[in-house]
C-alpha cells in the first residue's frame, strides 16, 4: 500500500473513531446522567436511541448524495453538524435546570451529522483501491478504528464525567473539529460514481437501486439483518454491563471505564486481525462471519450457570472476539460485491441497519433487565444464534448472487 494512501486511510479512520467516541463514551455515563437529571432508565436510554433513529433514516440519503456529489462533500458538512449537536447538548446540560429535551434535540442533530459521516467512509475506502485485497485491508483498518473507539470510549467518557458529568458532551465538537481538519487536508479520493450516475435524477436513481436490491435480495438482506443483530447485542450488553457495574458492584468513574474496555479491547484486536487475514476470498469472509456469530452464541450459555462479574466479563470477551471477527468480514462482503456507482447507497443501507441495532439495544435491554438477568442472556443467545443460521443459509459466495449486478433503468 502506498504511503500516500496510508495517510488517506488514517485520516478517514479518524471519522469512525470520533463518531464512535461521540456516541459510545456516553454509555458508561448514562447512570450518572439519570441521577443528575432525575429521569428513568428508559428515558436515559433515549439519549442513545434518538441519535440512532435520526441516523437510520438519513444514512441512505447521505449515501445517495455521496454517490452523486462525492464523498468528502458529504463527510465534512456532516462532521460540522455532529459537532454542533454536541455543542447543543453540552450547552443545555451546563446552562439549563431541566435540559433533558434540549439534550435530545442536540443528540438528534448529532445523529443527522453522523448519518453523513461514518457510513460514507466505507464506500470511500472502496473507491480508493482497485485491488480487492487492498480494499479489505483498508476496511479492516476502518473497522479497527471503529472498535478502538469503542475500547477508548468507556475510559474517556468515565474519566471526563468524573470531573463534570456533562463534560463528555463538550468533548464531541472538539473531536469533530480534529476529524474535519484531517479529512480536509489529507484525504484525496476519486470522485464517486460515473458521469451517468451524476446525471440521474433521484427518481431514476431510486428505481435503479430498487432493481439492484431486488436482483440481489437474498444475500444483501441477510447482511443488513446481521448488521442490526450484531449491534443490538453489542450495545445492549454494554448498557447492561454499565448499569450493573454501578448499581450492584459500586464500580464507578474511570475504574468502571477500564472494566468496560476489557471486552471491547478483545473485539478491537479480533477485528484488526480478521481484517488483515481475510484477504479477497469471499468464501473465507462467509466462514469468518459464521465463526464470529457462532462464538458469540456459544459465549452466553456460561451465564446460565454462573453470573458473577468475572464470568460476565469473560463471556463478553469471548463474544467480543466473535463480533470482531464477523464485522470486517461483513463489511468486505458488502463493499466488494457492489459496483462503485451504487456503493455509497447500498452500503449506507447496511450502515443504517447497524444503527437499528444501536437504537434498539439500550431500551430493549432495559425492559429485559426489569424482568431478569436470565432474560438478557437468553435474548442475546437467541438473536446471535439466528445470526449464525442466516450466515450459513443466506450467504453463498460461490453463487452469482455474491456480485451485485446493476439493475437497468
Amino acid at each position: 500500500m502506498e504511503s500516500r494512501k496510508k495517510m488517506d486511510l488514517l485520516a478517514l479512520a479518524s471519522v469512525p473513531l470520533i463518531m464512535t467516541l461521540g456516541n459510545s463514551m456516553l454509555i458508561p455515563v448514562l447512570p450518572v446522567i439519570e441521577k443528575q437529571l432525575k429521569i428513568s432508565s428508559m428515558q436515559v436510554s433515549m439519549i442513545i436511541t434518538v441519535y440512532s433513529i435520526f441516523a437510520i433514516f438519513l444514512i441512505p440519503i447521505a449515501g445517495y448524495l455521496s454517490d452523486r456529489f462525492g464523498r468528502k462533500k458529504v463527510i465534512i458538512p456532516s462532521l460540522i453538524l455532529a459537532g454542533i449537536g454536541g455543542a447543543i447538548t453540552g450547552w443545555a446540560s451546563w446552562q439549563m435546570d431541566s435540559p433533558f429535551w434540549i439534550i435530545l434535540i442536540g443528540r438528534a442533530v448529532q445523529g443527522i451529522g453522523s448519518a453523513g459521516a461514518m457510513p460514507v467512509v466505507i464506500p470511500c475506502v472502496g473507491d480508493m483501491f482497485e485491488d480487492e485485497q487492498e480494499v479489505t485491508k483498508g476496511l479492516g483498518l476502518i473497522e479497527t478504528a471503529n472498535t478502538f473507539g469503542k475500547v477508548l470510549s468507556p475510559i474517556l467518557g468515565s474519566f471526563l464525567a468524573s470531573f463534570i458529568w456533562f463534560l463528555p458532551f463538550w468533548f464531541i465538537p472538539i473531536l469533530c473539529l480534529l476529524s474535519i481538519l484531517l479529512v480536509l487536508f489529507l484525504v484525496k479520493t476519486p470522485k464517486s460514481g460515473s458521469s451517468d450516475t451524476k446525471k440521474q435524477n433521484i427518481k431514476d436513481f431510486i428505481k435503479n437501486v430498487k432493481g439492484t436490491l431486488h436482483k440481489n435480495i437474498r444475500w444483501l438482506l441477510a447482511i443488513f439483518i446481521l448488521g442490526a443483530i450484531i449491534m443490538l447485542v453489542l450495545f445492549g450488553m454494554l448498557f447492561y454491563l454499565s448499569t450493573i457495574l454501578e448499581e450492584r458492584y459500586d464500580i464507578i468513574n474511570t475504574k468502571k471505564g477500564f472494566v468496560m474496555a476489557i471486552p471491547l479491547l478483545a473485539l478491537s484486536i479480533a477485528s484488526y486481525v480478521a481484517g488483515k487475514k481475510i484477504g479477497k476470498n469471499k468464501v473465507v469472509m462467509k466462514w469468518c462471519s459464521f465463526f464470529g456469530f457462532l462464538l458469540l452464541t456459544c459465549s452466553f450459555p456460561i451465564l446460565f450457570f454462573n453470573t458473577s462479574i468475572v464470568m460476565i466479563i469473560i463471556t463478553l470477551v469471548i463474544g467480543g472476539i466473535g463480533i470482531g471477527v464477523a464485522l470486517p468480514s461483513l463489511d468486505a462482503l458488502i463493499t466488494e460485491g457492489i459496483e462503485k456507482e451504487e456503493r455509497g447507497t447500498i452500503t449506507s443501507i447496511y450502515s443504517s441497519m447497524r444503527f437499528v441495532g444501536v437504537a434498539a439495544g439500550p431500551p430493549l435491554y432495559t425492559l429485559l433487565m426489569k424482568w431478569s438477568d436470565m432474560a438478557v442472556f437468553q435474548m442475546s443467545l437467541f438473536v446471535s444464534a439466528i445470526g449464525a443460521i442466516i450466515v450459513l443459509k443466506a450467504i453463498k459466495p460461490t453463487d452469482e448472487a455474491v456480485k451485485v449486478k446493476k439493475a437497468e433503468v
